[in-house]
């Protein structure tokens, strides 16, 4: 492996943590998750995220195949994660979920108990909801189209990015729907729109 052979590496912003350069594995793994991952119709970002994080779990396993590790060495690398990189529970979640995917989907094993792993700390924290007054406040200083999708977004339910994607087919404007197809780890039933969205963007 060549030292120039190198791939960035994902890490938590928010607690500081990043990981600079790590050594990139072999192409044919990798490439064997990406087909497993866009067989089920995952994201294009979720394939992003599990690839780097496979990379990193073994980078950390100095190099070794998964395929040749197994549940200790997956608590080694969560607990690490928790103890030294201080991560996020989300994080490390995020960093479970890939493992399992690279192990049932790619290497055809399924992962049994993980033992006692040290799990990173959920930070305690009131959800800070805005009240319909707010909301109207925020909503009248916006113009455009950054107020149609602010009204959507509110109004559906819509995350960012699933705003951003959706396309006027994807509207039955009569029945005041959204057939848009939800990412597969979000997948929930139609949304109405509201009103007010309706009008003002059939006048634009």
């Amino acid at each position: 492996m060549q030292e120039s052979d190198v791939v960035m590496d994902i890490g938590d912003t928010k607690r500081g943590w990043h990981i600079s350069e790590v050594p990139s594995v072999k192409p044919k793994l990798l490439d064997q998750l990406r087909e497993a991952l866009r067989a089920r119709h995952y994201s294009r970002r979720t394939e992003q995220t599990y690839c780097q994080w496979v990379k990193r779990y073994i980078h950390f396993h100095n190099v070794r195949h998964p395929a040749e590790m197994a549940e200790p060495e997956i608590n080694a690398f969560l607990t690490h994660l928790a103890v030294k990189a201080k991560v996020s529970a989300s994080t490390q979640n995020q960093a479970l979920s890939a493992l399992l995917f690279l192990y049932r989907h790619v290497i055809g094993r399924e992962i049994g108990d993980l033992g006692e792993v040290i799990r990173a700390r959920k930070p305690k924290r009131l959800p800070v909801v805005m009240a319909p007054g707010e909301v109207k406040a925020v909503l009248g200083y916006l113009t455009g189209d950054k107020w149609l999708a602010a009204s959507l977004m509110y109004g559906t339910g819509l995350r960012l990015m699933e705003c951003l994607r959706l396309r006027v087919q994807d509207i039955d404007f009569s029945a005041r729907k959204s057939p848009y197809a939800m990412s597969r780890a979000r997948r929930i039933e139609l949304r109405c729109c509201p009103n007010h969205s309706i009008r003002r963007s059939m006048t634009t």
